[in-house]
């Protein structure tokens, strides 16, 4: 094509775009030729606009009873199982002594109260046990049947020597008790 034939045809499309916008533009800007239709609309006479729970409540209590898959729930059920599969299942199962139950957690009959460490590097922990303060480092034994193993900033590992199991104490705070009190102070109330 020459030269002055585009041309031509590039002015006959824009011209012809032009055209198409003044056509398709209407006179009041945002509403469309659609509302005419809207003006056959007439609502729905209804006596009770209220939402009616009572049959929706009806509704939920029924139960697909269908031999496939619910089609309204997102979870797969699995297959029932069949006659044989039941029988088989009462066969195979275990028979022998009940199994034990599980052995309670440790119990440590003192309460962790504090901790120091000593220059060396020797971390002691403070025990309660009744009225005895008990003072004991990591590695020793108290109350003849408990080993503290390691001492941490809000608790102490301690092991039962018997049965080698561990319970973690957490720290409490003691009471106050007549012997660290001021003797002029007043009784607690």
């Amino acid at each position: 094509m020459s030269r002055h034939t585009k041309i031509y045809v590039l002015v006959a499309l824009v011209a012809l775009l032009v055209a198409v916008y003044f056509f398709n533009r209407s006179d009041v800007p945002g509403v469309s030729a659609v509302v005419g239709a809207d003006a056959k609309f007439t609502p729905l006479s209804v006596q009770e606009p209220q939402l009616r729970l009572d049959l929706l409540a009806k509704i939920r209590k029924l139960e697909y009873a269908g031999t496939h898959r619910n089609i309204f729930s997102a979870v797969a059920l699995p297959p029932a199982p069949t006659p044989a599969e039941i029988a088989r299942e009462k066969h195979d199962r275990m028979v022998g002594p009940p199994i034990p139950p599980p052995k309670p957690p440790v119990q440590v009959p003192g309460q962790f109260f504090g901790y120091a460490s000593s220059k060396t590097g020797r971390s002691v922990a403070f025990f309660t046990s009744g009225d005895d303060v008990l003072v004991v480092a990591e590695g020793d034994t108290f109350l003849n049947n408990f080993r503290l193993v390691h001492i941490g900033f809000d608790s102490a590992d301690v092991e039962e020597i018997s049965s080698g199991r561990h319970a973690k104490v957490l720290m409490v705070q003691p009471p106050a008790s007549a012997a660290g009190a001021d003797p002029g102070a007043p009784p607690p109330q």
